[in-house]
């Protein structure tokens, strides 16, 4: 397999699994960090995870929200229906002014946004992660790292360095690993003096996500599932250092002023101040380094895509680096992360941040932001993009010239032969191929193991092939294809 975007840093071969300097070193233990350890680790490969922090999950949580995409990237690895059983699933997604967005119509298994704390995912992710044999070191912080053309090399401080063919930093929006390969972290803050605070309310409210914007004032308010509710506020004209001490009589004033009422929120367990930043980097890759979640890029919380779009980053990225790692693809195809990853990225910092501003509209832009609420109102193709980007589904890559027309897209859950589903079928971390012939190859199995290549059937009568990559994206597709062309792009896709 070749990559077909240029990163700078171009490496040579991979390391062979036994040369000792073949694992991966995940810097970070959020959610991205340990779906990316778990995934490697169940492919085989060892991986080591770094976190500076003490082993805690902590339950001050900075998301609260799962959407579609990142559902099915869990459905896929066998954790999306425990999470379910877990969180609320709410079909309507309320952004400000009477803009509702319609989940229910989705092209998805998940119909919904699961709400829930981040801790909870996490809990899951590191269980698995665990499982898988993950090496876990804790309190462990990196001070810097060296590359060659062999593998880089981790400094820690108090500790021995550590080797490996590669690293990716998921070590959030101060990224030491960022630092270390000096890459510039562009952008600016757009939200200053913003105020969390964990709270008890006297008074429950009538939807599961509560957020406003009115005049000066925005709120929003989020349940942790054991009584406290995440109360974000912020208001126009109090622009202070986020040292500044926050007391619950700010935060009740200004949710007064955004939702009419405070709903009595009382016990306060954590209360703070913090700005707002958009910021990407130029590069995800630096030579055997790639960065992923916050530490590439950061944005405003609004629509909840910041947790999603890391899982996505980490689900992309983890069968690439153990394709390369056992030998079954070369080492270009890592060049395709950046190509990939990187326009996602830039879409959800636009997105993001034209939620916040259109929300927070005063003069002439507030006039605008009513007319395009009346416009969305009857124009379904422009809500279904809108849609298709805060829950993620409506991503593709880019596919080669000339390729077919599904090529690059979001492999929906296909209703296969047998009673099955596709994302049953890509657990594992394994290529699908479903075909419309029930017994393509025969021979297929064992060329490949039923470790990297499922082959199903539609269970209806379409006749396109479509061979889908492990993080539920088609490689490649035909129609009415014969058995040289798909040997072929077997071939080409699975080395």
């Amino acid at each position: 397999m070749n990559g077909t975007t240029g990163t700078p840093g171009t490496t040579g071969p991979a390391p062979a699994l036994g040369s000792g300097t073949s694992r991966v070193i995940v810097v970070g233990s959020g959610p991205t960090g340990l779906l990316l350890a778990g995934d490697l680790a169940a492919a085989g490969v060892p991986v080591t995870l770094l976190e500076k922090r003490p082993h805690k999950i902590s339950n001050l949580s900075r998301a609260f929200a799962l959407h579609a995409r990142a559902l099915e990237q869990l459905d896929a690895r066998g954790l999306a229906d425990e999470l379910e059983a877990v969180g609320e699933p709410l079909a309507r997604l309320n952004l400000f002014d009477g803009l509702t967005l319609d989940l229910g119509t989705l092209p998805s298994r998940f119909r919904h946004v699961l709400v829930l704390p981040q801790y909870e995912i996490e809990k899951v992710l590191e269980r698995r992660a665990a499982e898988a044999g993950v090496d876990f070191r804790h309190e462990s912080e990196v001070t810097g790292l060296t590359q060659d053309a062999d593998g880089v090399t981790v400094h820690v401080r108090g500790g021995a360095d550590l080797r490996a063919a590669y690293v990716v930093g998921a070590d959030g929006m101060r990224s030491a690993v960022r630092e270390a390969v000096g890459l510039p972290f562009p952008g600016r803050s757009a939200i200053r003096s913003v105020v969390l605070a964990d709270v008890l309310l006297a008074e429950k409210p009538a939807t599961l996500l509560t957020a406003a914007a009115v005049g000066d004032a925005f709120a929003f308010l989020a349940p942790f599932g054991d009584g406290y509710y995440r109360v974000i506020c912020w208001h126009r004209g109090r622009d202070v250092p986020d040292h500044e001490p926050v007391g619950l009589d700010e935060v009740r004033e200004i949710t007064r002023l955004a939702l009419g009422k405070d709903y009595g929120m009382h016990d306060a367990r954590w209360m703070s101040r913090f700005h707002s930043d958009e910021r990407q980097v130029p590069s995800y890759r630096v030579g055997r380094v790639f960065l992923a979640g916050d530490a590439a890029h950061v944005h405003t919380p609004a629509g909840g895509q910041g947790m999603n779009t890391g899982l996505q980053d980490a689900a992309n990225l983890s069968w690439k680096l153990a394709a390369v790692l056992h030998g079954h693809a070369d080492p270009g195809l890592l060049d395709t992360y950046q190509g990939e990853r990187h326009p996602v990225g830039r879409s959800v910092l636009r997105s993001s941040g034209a939620i916040v501003r259109l929300a927070m509209a005063k003069g002439p832009l507030l006039a605008a932001r009513s007319v395009l609420i009346r416009a969305l109102g009857h124009a379904g193709p422009v809500r279904r993009r809108i849609v298709g980007q805060i829950t993620g589904i409506g991503y593709r890559y880019p596919a080669p010239r000339g390729a077919h027309r599904l090529t690059g897209t979001r492999a929906p859950d296909l209703a296969l032969a047998g009673g099955g589903r596709l994302y049953e079928a890509l657990r594992g971390g394994r290529f699908v191929l479903v075909t419309p012939d029930p017994d393509p190859d025969p021979g297929r199995g064992p060329r490949y193991g039923d470790d990297r290549l499922a082959v199903a059937r539609w269970r209806s009568g379409r006749r396109t092939t479509v061979l889908v990559r492990p993080d539920g994206y088609v490689a490649w597709a035909g129609e009415d294809a014969r058995a040289p062309e798909i040997e072929q792009a077997l071939a080409a896709h699975l080395g």
